[in-house]
C-alpha cells in the first residue's frame, strides 16, 4: 500500500462551494468584470479616447452612464478600460510570484540548512519594507512605465510572503508519518516532494493567491494614485482617480473607478475567504 498525502475531498469540497453564497457571489462578480476586461464592447463601450473639452465634467445621463471626466472623456468607457488592465496587473503579478513563492519555499523548507537560513533573512528584509512604500521607490527610478515594468516590481516584492506560507507548511508536512514512510520506501526527494508534499502546500497558496490579486490591484491603484504607477495614456483606476481627485466633491460621479475597485478587491477577498473554509474543515 502506498503512503501518499492527505488532502482535501475534491467532490466534498466542490459541494460545499456550490452551498456558499459568499462563494457564488464573489464568483459572479469576478466573472462579469472579467467578461468587462476581455470584451468591453460588449457593454456598449465606445471609444475611450474620443473626449472633448465641451463636455468637461458633465453629470451621467441616460446615454452617458458614468457622466464625463475633466478632459471630456466618456467615464464609462474609460472606467471598463481600466477593468482590463488593473485586472491583467492583478493576476499576472501571482501567476509569477506563485510558482517562485511555491519553488523556493518547498526547497528551502525540505531541506533547510544553509539556503534556508539565507532565504529567511532575505524575507525578513523584505517584509521590512512596505509593498507600496518599496514599490513607489523603485518605480522612481522607472521611466516610461506601462503594465509590464508595475506589474514586474510587483512580482519582485511579492514572493516573499508565499516563500514563508509554503515553507511552513512544507516543515509541517514533511514530519508526517507518510511522508516517512515513503522514505523508507526508497522514494526520491523529488518524488516526495511531488508526490506527498506539495498537495499539502497547494490549497494554502491558492487560498492566499486569490486574495493576493486584490493586494496587488490595490497596490497598483495606490501607485498609480501617488504618481509613480502607470501613465498616461494608459487607463487604470488608479490613475483614473489620480486625475479626478481635486474635482470630485465637485463631481462625486468621478468616483465609478473607485467603486470598480472596491468591488474587485472585495470580491478576491471573499472568494479567498470561501475557499479556505471549504479547504479548511476546522474553520467552517
Amino acid at each position: 500500500m502506498r503512503p501518499e498525502a492527505v488532502g482535501p475531498r475534491g467532490t466534498d469540497t466542490w459541494l460545499q462551494l456550490r452551498r456558499d453564497p459568499q462563494f457564488v457571489l464573489s464568483l459572479l462578480a469576478l466573472g462579469l468584470l472579467a467578461a468587462i476586461a476581455v470584451a468591453p464592447g460588449l457593454f456598449g463601450a465606445g471609444d475611450p479616447y474620443d473626449c472633448a473639452l465641451s463636455r468637461s465634467l458633465f453629470r451621467p445621463s441616460a446615454g452617458h452612464w458614468f457622466g464625463f471626466d475633466i478632459q471630456g472623456c466618456d467615464y464609462y468607457t474609460q472606467t471598463l478600460l481600466g477593468t482590463r488592465n488593473s485586472l491583467s496587473i492583478g493576476i499576472l503579478v501571482v501567476a509569477c510570484a506563485v510558482p517562485i513563492g511555491l519553488a523556493l519555499g518547498s526547497l528551502v523548507g525540505y531541506y533547510q540548512g544553509v539556503v534556508d537560513v539565507v532565504m529567511s533573512r532575505a524575507t525578513d528584509i523584505f517584509f521590512a519594507v512596505p509593498l507600496v512604500l518599496g514599490g513607489a521607490v523603485i518605480l522612481a527610478f522607472v521611466p516610461g512605465r506601462g503594465v509590464e515594468e508595475v506589474t514586474l516590481v510587483l512580482v519582485l516584492l511579492g514572493w516573499p510572503p508565499l516563500l514563508r506560507l509554503v515553507r511552513s507548511t512544507v516543515l509541517v508536512a514533511k514530519r508526517e508519518p507518510y511522508v516517512e514512510a515513503a522514505r523508507a520506501l526508497g522514494a526520491t526527494d523529488l518524488r516526495i516532494l511531488r508526490r506527498h508534499i506539495l498537495p499539502n502546500a497547494i490549497w494554502p497558496t491558492v487560498v492566499y493567491a486569490t486574495v493576493y490579486v486584490g493586494v496587488a490591484i490595490t497596490a497598483e491603484a495606490l501607485l498609480s494614485f501617488m504618481g509613480v504607477g502607470l501613465q498616461l495614456p494608459t487607463v487604470s483606476w488608479g490613475l483614473m482617480l489620480a486625475r479626478v481627485q481635486h474635482r470630485i466633491l465637485q463631481a462625486p460621479h468621478l468616483l465609478f473607478p473607485g467603486a470598480f475597485l472596491a468591488v474587485t478587491v472585495g470580491a478576491f477577498v471573499l472568494l479567498g475567504e470561501a475557499l479556505r473554509r471549504a479547504f479548511n474543515p476546522e474553520a467552517r
